[in-house]
């Protein structure tokens, strides 16, 4: 018989002391009945990882380790963001576990899509993205923005998945390659698709927060759409130097125009130099940052040394 895979279930928190007892009391009948229906080993748990939180999340995950079952801690000396808390805690189960779930603490995704995403894991799969199927509960501004924002990075060359954030499944290995990604400022949803596994999606409805406030103001997300954007791409860097030939181009075109009016003598005194030189020096200026721009960009993605590719699979005689 074919022994069941333990389960790993890491839960990034930061001053989540009013969801915390929810979380662990749902998760925790989601892996009595994933136990009893020997889907998953006994061994299984869950890893609440707390990112330097200024309130009682320590004490309560401190105290849901002593008295309750699954329970496992991180803490982590201070706040170091989502993406690196949540970084932490699967290079902590990666020796201990055959597979990790990631989820947010405060219960906006559907723990009920586990069972399917270990079933995708069964057949083979070793990344599983969990994917929102609609944004019924977003406001306008934010359905708005986060459509905008995965269109923009689809243009900008970086693999994501749409309506997909953080709650996905990873096998040992996978996290074993994701962890060979070295660089600090974490974009989780752009490196994961580097790996190259084979994957697959489980669509869900995303719940309204249980409790608490959202940890993701405007702020914060606009920094994580730049941070997205930065790191795995140079085409604003691109953008500059074209930017630069159409200004050039313009100039062309005013000096022309320029040069017709001096000859008609439509202009008056200076006019025309004057013209040709801001079209002229802006566009040189704009066409030489993008050069040189180009050159950093490509040692600011060298210097991360990331993993050039991935081996799924060795045959040889």
């Amino acid at each position: 018989m074919e022994k069941s895979p333990v389960l790993a279930i890491v839960v990034p928190c930061y001053k989540e002391e009013a969801v915390l007892h929810e979380t662990h009391k749902r998760l925790s009948l989601l892996l009595d009945k994933l136990i009893a229906e020997r889907h998953i080993s006994q061994d299984s748990y869950i890893l609440y990882v707390n990112d330097g939180s200024t309130d009682q999340t320590w004490p309560i995950i401190k105290d849901l380790h002593q008295n309750a079952p699954y329970a496992c801690g991180l803490n982590l000396a201070g706040n170091v963001g989502h993406q690196n808390a949540l970084m932490a805690g699967l290079n902590a189960v990666k020796e201990r576990c055959d597979v990790a779930i990631s989820i947010d603490a405060d219960l906006q995704d559907d723990v009920n899509a586990i069972p399917e995403m270990l079933e995708r894991y069964r057949e083979g799969c070793d990344i599983v993205y969990g994917v929102r199927r609609e944004r019924k509960t977003d406001t306008f501004f934010k359905r708005s923005t986060a459509l905008a924002f995965y269109k923009l990075m689809k243009i900008m060359g970086v693999k994501s998945v749409y309506n997909h954030a953080d709650y996905r499944l990873m096998s040992c290995r996978a996290i074993q390659q994701l962890c060979r990604f070295r660089e600090r400022n974490l974009y989780l949803r752009g490196l994961v698709p580097l790996i190259g596994y084979q994957t697959a999606c489980v669509y869900y409805n995303r719940d309204k927060r249980f409790a608490g406030e959202s940890k993701y103001p405007f702020k914060k997300m606009l920094n994580f759409a730049i941070d997205g954007i930065t790191s795995f791409s140079v085409k604003p860097v691109r953008m500059v130097f074209w930017l630069g030939c159409i200004f050039i181009l313009i100039a062309v075109c005013v000096t022309i125009w320029t040069l017709r009016a001096y000859y008609f003598h439509d202009t008056v005194p200076g006019w025309s130099s004057l013209m040709i030189s801001l079209w002229l020096v802006g566009g040189t200026i704009l066409v030489s940052l993008g050069i040189v721009g180009e050159y950093i960009g490509k040692i600011y993605i060298e210097v991360k040394n990331r993993p050039r590719y991935n081996e799924e699979e060795l045959l040889l005689r």
